[in-house]
């Protein structure tokens, strides 16, 4: 019998590519009109069926911020110096719901696409990339309110000053949403094989909000539990978010050496999370 159809008469063999660390940014341009299909759907669908709508943007930093001020500042007595505690909060808050937003949209990114995946070839990166850019769009209406209650505070007499640094404000952004995007694609590989991942994501959130210093200067937990204080030195969050309150509202202090750290950390999350993220995505079909 004539073996006409052995593997050696193919013209041609598609295998998957080899470079882990590849980015493709040259076909993610390609695929660009997919991307901002991609973000509009993120933007529009989260809220579609929702009551209030985009509103949620809004009400849950605002529900927040009064809480910590309540809990953190008028019972726990956590001062704030001359800046009022709720724009205190309110400042941490924006900031940290960015990154959450980040890690959290990008974990489920093999589960959540599974079909999308199984059907039609586009670089896979363009998903995860595509809740970043759309967290920017929710980021900016809660960082207007962060404005707007600026504004009230300061011309109601609170002794309020932007720092000259602020204008690497976007920087810090910038960082938050890489950090959130590295540590999102290394879970999202790991959830393939490991379902319970899953479930540690929302108590692992809420547990480095309280290990980053959203809600009280990164000082003050050095000054009243100095054996503590080496969990924040070693938190890039806690940096991050201690920074931007230096800029927006010039209290606090900002540490050259705690910035060159997170970024360096930042980037060694991102291309471990890429290195996952590439190679999971040659054979998660099989295991989600």
């Amino acid at each position: 019998m004539n073996k006409s159809n052995s593997s050696n008469d193919w013209l041609f063999e598609i295998t998957p590519k080899n470079k882990f660390f590849s980015l493709n940014l040259k076909e993610v341009w390609q695929y660009r009109d997919l991307l901002f299909l991609f973000v509009k759907r993120d933007v529009i669908t989260v809220y579609k069926q929702t009551v209030l709508g985009p509103l949620w943007y809004l009400i849950q930093p605002l529900f927040t911020s009064v809480t910590f001020t309540i809990i953190f500042n008028n019972v726990a007595g956590i001062s704030t110096g001359s800046v009022p505690p709720f724009l205190f909060n309110l400042a941490g808050i924006t900031v940290w719901n960015y990154f959450t937003a980040c890690l959290t949209g990008t974990s489920d990114t093999f589960k959540a696409n599974a079909a999308i995946f199984g059907k039609v070839y586009f670089p896979r990166i363009i998903t995860p990339l595509s809740l970043v850019i759309s967290n920017l769009i929710k980021f900016g209406i809660q960082f207007l309110i962060f404005i707007i209650f600026y504004v009230f505070y300061y011309f109601n007499g609170s002794n309020l000053s932007l720092n000259i640094s602020v204008i690497f404000f976007p920087f810090l952004i910038v960082i938050m949403g890489v950090l959130g995007l590295g540590l999102g694609m290394l879970i999202s590989s790991l959830v393939t094989k490991y379902r319970d991942f899953t479930n540690l994501i929302g108590f692992g959130i809420q547990l480095l909000m309280y290990l980053s210093a959203v809600m009280y200067p990164m000082e003050l937990v050095k000054e009243k539990l100095p054996k503590f204080g080496w969990i924040l030195e070693y938190n890039p969050l806690a940096y991050t978010i201690e920074t931007t309150r230096y800029m927006l509202l010039n209290i606090g202090s900002i540490s050259i050496p705690g910035l060159v750290y997170t970024i360096l950390f930042t980037t060694a999350v991102f291309f471990i999370g890429l290195l996952f993220f590439n190679r999971t995505e040659k054979s998660f079909i099989d295991t989600v």
